[in-house]
């Protein structure tokens, strides 16, 4: 039986956020972005605060299990943060796990919000604190100078707002590396949702990024699986096969009955996943014949992206000629 999730409050201005780096280091992101990034949180009247160790950097562009676990701990115990953004993604964050003083979360419950490899932590707060989380832009995604309006538009309806809201899909999207030089950036049009089954579903999410929630497996940092829609993502290494075993090894984990449904962010240009053998892939697998299924969802490491939580709820429609993803409980 899962125990009531707690929802943390919306942000308001003059609300104070931290930015921690649970993975990858401050270090590694330019002054221009950092620049454009806070420039635009406090756009929105919030005030930016970071971690007292989030510049430390070794030899895995990181810095040491105590120092990250520090910033979170300090960030999570100071009433006055009422948000915690990740600074980017990265690779180790499932290192601080056995670390973390879970009643320390579950009592000074927060937004927590991030992607990638953030997928560990957030998936763990919902598992052991009860805490609904936020898959989102980081605080580096911020520092975009072009194409963020849909970015921020979701944010602000997630995070902001407390409505029941529709995902809407993005009308162009890029994959491009856009840290590198923020006015070479060249949008292609978006062709909108893939239904791959068919049928309607309500359910609590839990996912984000598949190599990493496959991490969780067989620890008690997996989330809660009943009554689920999985929002699965991967980045531009996962490779079909690659893709294939991982998200077969996430369904030998979950009992298939408690399965409402499933949303896949969109593939990377890199990846070798297309629609076809993505249909394939849904296919082989006959336990999934009757699940509603919907694709190329703007979440996942390409611009735009969705805000969505962890443990809250969603509602999907998918149909042949349309599709329908509609937030619930946020």
């Amino acid at each position: 039986m899962r125990d009531k999730t707690t929802i943390p409050a919306k942000l308001q201005p003059g609300d104070t956020v931290r930015v921690v780096a649970p993975s990858h280091s401050l270090a590694l992101i330019s002054e221009d972005v950092r620049q454009i990034a806070t420039k635009r949180l406090e756009s929105l009247g919030l005030v930016v605060t970071f971690g007292k160790h989030v510049e430390e950097e070794d030899e895995f562009i990181s810095s040491s299990i105590a120092s990250r676990v520090a910033d979170l701990h300090e960030a999570f115990a100071d009433p006055k943060v009422k948000a915690i953004f990740t600074v980017i993604g990265g690779f180790n964050c499932n290192q601080l796990l056995p670390h973390l003083d879970w009643e320390l979360i579950k009592n000074n419950p927060k937004i927590f919000i991030g992607y990638s490899d953030t997928t560990a932590l957030q998936n763990a707060m919902l598992a052991r604190a009860n805490l609904a989380t936020y898959s989102g832009p980081a605080y580096s995604t911020f520092g975009q100078k072009l194409h963020f309006d849909y970015t921020l538009d979701h944010f602000k309806k997630c995070l902001f707002e407390v409505d029941s809201f529709y995902l809407l899909p993005s009308k162009e999207w890029t994959d491009d590396t856009w840290y590198i030089n923020q006015d070479d950036r060249h949008p292609v049009s978006n062709t909108g949702y893939w239904t791959i089954n068919q049928g309607e579903a309500e359910g609590v999410i839990v996912g984000g990024n598949l190599s990493t929630v496959q991490l969780l497996q067989g620890t008690s940092h997996f989330p809660p699986t009943d009554n689920i829609i999985l929002f699965l993502e991967d980045d531009d290494e996962s490779q079909y096969f690659h893709f294939d075993r991982q998200f077969e090894s996430l369904l030998q984990s979950i009992p298939i009955k408690n399965i409402r449904g499933i949303v896949f962010g969109r593939f990377q240009k890199k990846s070798t996943i297309t629609r076809p053998n993505l249909e394939t892939l849904i296919r082989i697998r006959p336990q999934l014949a009757d699940i509603p299924i919907i694709a190329n969802a703007d979440f996942g490491h390409t611009s735009p992206m969705i805000t969505f939580p962890i443990g809250g709820s969603v509602r999907i429609i998918a149909r042949e000629n349309k599709a329908e993803i509609k937030i619930i409980k946020h």
